[in-house]
């Protein structure tokens, strides 16, 4: 594999967008049962993204806001009930056959659990050569001259391609993952939580590798997390999703300076600080309730049941904020009072 120019993480205002998604849905109907006729969970519910080439969005948010389903109505892997996704000057959401076969080429995914995603019947070998076979990249020699050099580059010893899955670590396996996604040349790589499943010391290594990586071959990352410290190391900006929904977009110094939604403060708040005399004075912001069934949203504002600063009854509960700016240049929250509190 040659190397491309290398070139800064960071993506600049300039750069062109690479992924544009446009309202769109994904609901899973309910099956069976009279009570259940009509219901839907509404997972991804109007979503509204843009993602830069070359550069990272973190997308974070609490587990069952719709950040995976989201990932893989991206990357094609289910279709969106409706809206409009447009990667790389095409519109996914419409493409069938070879022609979305030749964009799924240009995407691909790294999973959160690195022990379920690797077929245990396989050889790393087969599994990372698995894409090249898909696509009937290069002769077979070539496929192994490659999948050894994947492995060097991710880190590993290129003999280990005969060995099988459970012979490895955690880190380690993930690092297969991060060779099979790299395997045909992605120019866009979404990686769902990919260090949520790891120990610490093996997730920095971890990010520091994706981060090389994308330096070196112009990647651009879609990050899904729940650890927001991760996020803001690994991110160039950073979208803040709820209930289906975002409700935060900014850069990432913006968001963690100067948070708009009542929402990301509260995560904010969440985080550990490692002086204890700083986080002994601390007060965390607590959320009220649980997280309201994705099946029967909230009116109005979706966050409004368990926000601090909601008026209800009032605006909050009875119309739906829209995503506008907020903030700093280019930082933008669907919030009546937003930077209030």
């Amino acid at each position: 594999m040659q190397a491309a120019e290398k070139r800064p993480a960071t993506a600049v205002q300039s750069d062109p967008v690479i992924l544009r998604i446009q309202d769109v849905y994904k609901h899973f109907p309910i099956q069976g049962g009279f009570a259940a006729r009509d219901l839907a969970v509404r997972a991804v519910d109007g979503v509204n993204l843009e993602i830069r080439r070359g550069e990272t969005l973190g997308l974070v948010g609490e587990s069952g806001c719709g950040k995976s389903t989201l990932a893989r109505v991206v990357t094609a892997l289910m279709p969106a009930t409706k809206g409009k996704i447009m990667f790389d000057g095409e519109e996914v959401t419409k493409l069938k056959g070879s022609k979305l076969r030749r964009v799924r080429r240009k995407m691909q995914m790294i999973f959160q659990d690195p022990f379920a995603s690797l077929d245990p019947r396989m050889t790393v070998g087969d599994i990372i050569m698995e894409p090249l076979d898909n696509f009937r990249i290069g002769s077979h020699h070539d496929r192994i001259k490659r999948v050894q050099e994947l492995l060097r580059l991710v880190g590993l010893n290129p003999n280990f391609n005969n060995r099988y899955p459970h012979e490895f670590s955690g880190g380690q396996r993930q690092r297969i993952g991060i060779a099979r996604a790299l395997a045909v040349n992605p120019k866009f790589i979404v990686c769902d939580e990919p260090v949520s499943a790891l120990d610490v010391s093996i997730a920095a290594q971890i990010i520091n590798l994706l981060q090389d990586l994308q330096r070196e071959f112009q990647l651009t990352y879609l990050f899904i997390a729940h650890d927001l410290a991760v996020v803001r190391h690994l991110s160039d900006r950073i979208a803040v999703m709820y209930l289906g929904k975002v409700v935060e977009t900014a850069g990432r110094n913006d968001i963690y300076d100067r948070p708009q939604h009542p929402y990301t403060k509260a995560l904010l708040s969440s985080i550990p600080v490692p002086d204890p005399d700083v986080e002994r004075q601390r007060a965390p912001i607590s959320l009220k309730g649980e997280i309201p069934s994705p099946v029967n949203p909230p009116s109005g504002c979706r966050f409004h049941p368990r926000c601090p600063i909601a008026r209800v009854p009032g605006v909050c509960s009875e119309q739906e904020p829209l995503l506008e700016p907020h903030g700093a240049m280019d930082q933008m929250a669907a919030c009546h009072f937003a930077g209030q509190a």
